[in-house]
């Protein structure tokens, strides 16, 4: 089969597509004939070695995918041959093949291309766990969306929307705030203007911002901690902007104000059954359409190398896509 292959970690431009052995099928595994993989921030962070956690030498990197069932014997979990799944795993899934734990695997509603379910669980299964079981956002609660024109950001404002928040949206382009108003955006900030938190507590009648998603980091954070409304809550997600921002204890005291971090690699582990609920409440609003998940950009395999340079772009808007089979 053909794979993305990480020999040594590396610069993007430096990864090979490669011929490769199909993956052995272990007992209790599934055989999966991806369709499309989805390109996150982490998996740039994994090939060049730059994430907390290293993944062996060699490895295929992509950790979201979806694609149709081919082998299944005993159909572990209910799946058999011929069924739709989407998928999230450590790595593999920029390849043709993936072969993978029943628990890794959601059947994929109807009617759903396999580019939107590529880049639908990681982005929106963050964006409702972070909103729902961790700030509890409230009807009616304003939420401040950070880096809201990215993949994990245009999740949370359609996210909020759908939890009855006032969502504002901060990006630092014109056309990235465009982009998010017309995802369901009902305010827009340029965080790069010096007086944007003015804009902000104009925005929200003084109040501040109830809740906080900040995928971004950097002093952003700090400042928009500094808006935020009393007993707010700062969700942490990422770090996109590459530094690590460090919050003076004495303004959580001053607000009132909670810090709570938002792992996903960590909730199948501590709260699979949280997350059970929240993948059951998130394709129920794929498959009724109140949930229309966000595709950025599509590439082919050949082009990987161009899908993940665009993430790494700050001009991205949404999740890049790798269609790895017709």
């Amino acid at each position: 089969m053909r794979a993305v292959v990480v020999e040594q970690y590396a610069s993007i431009d430096q990864i090979e597509l490669k011929d490769v052995p199909s993956p052995p099928l272990d007992r209790g595994q599934i055989r999966i004939q991806i369709e499309a993989a989805g390109i996150g921030f982490v998996d740039g962070l994994k090939i060049e070695g730059r994430y907390q956690t290293k993944d062996p030498l060699p490895f295929i990197p992509g950790t979201e995918f979806a694609g149709v069932v081919t082998e299944a014997p005993g159909a572990p979990g209910g799946y058999q041959p011929g069924m739709r799944v989407m998928g999230m795993t450590r790595s593999g899934a920029l390849a043709q093949e993936i072969v993978v734990k029943p628990e890794a695997l959601h059947p994929l509603p109807d009617g759903v291309a396999a580019e939107v379910a590529a880049s639908f669980r990681a982005n929106y299964l963050t964006a409702l766990y972070a909103l729902s079981a961790r700030a509890t956002v409230a009807p009616g609660e304003q939420l401040l969306v950070l880096g809201a024109a990215g993949g994990t950001g245009i999740a949370a404002v359609q996210i909020g929307k759908l939890l009855g928040a006032r969502v504002i949206a901060a990006a630092s382009t014109p056309q990235k705030r465009d982009f998010a108003r017309a995802h369901g955006a009902d305010a827009v900030i340029d965080y790069t203007q010096a007086d944007w938190r003015e804009t902000l507590k104009e925005l929200t009648n003084g109040r501040g911002a109830d809740v906080i998603f900040d995928p971004v980091g950097g002093e952003i954070s700090v400042q928009a901690f500094r808006s935020i409304a009393w007993r707010g809550r700062h969700l942490v997600v990422g770090f996109a902007a590459g530094a690590i921002p460090a919050l003076p204890f004495n303004l959580p005291l001053l607000k009132g104000g909670a810090l709570l971090g938002v792992d996903l690699a960590q909730i199948p582990l501590r709260e699979p059954e949280v997350q059970k609920r929240l993948m059951s409440q998130l394709t129920g609003w794929l498959a009724d359409g109140q949930l229309k998940p966000v595709v950025g950009r599509v590439f082919a395999l050949e082009d990987f190398r161009d899908a993940f340079r665009t993430m790494q772009t700050r001009g991205a808007l949404g999740k890049m896509v790798v269609r790895i089979a017709k």
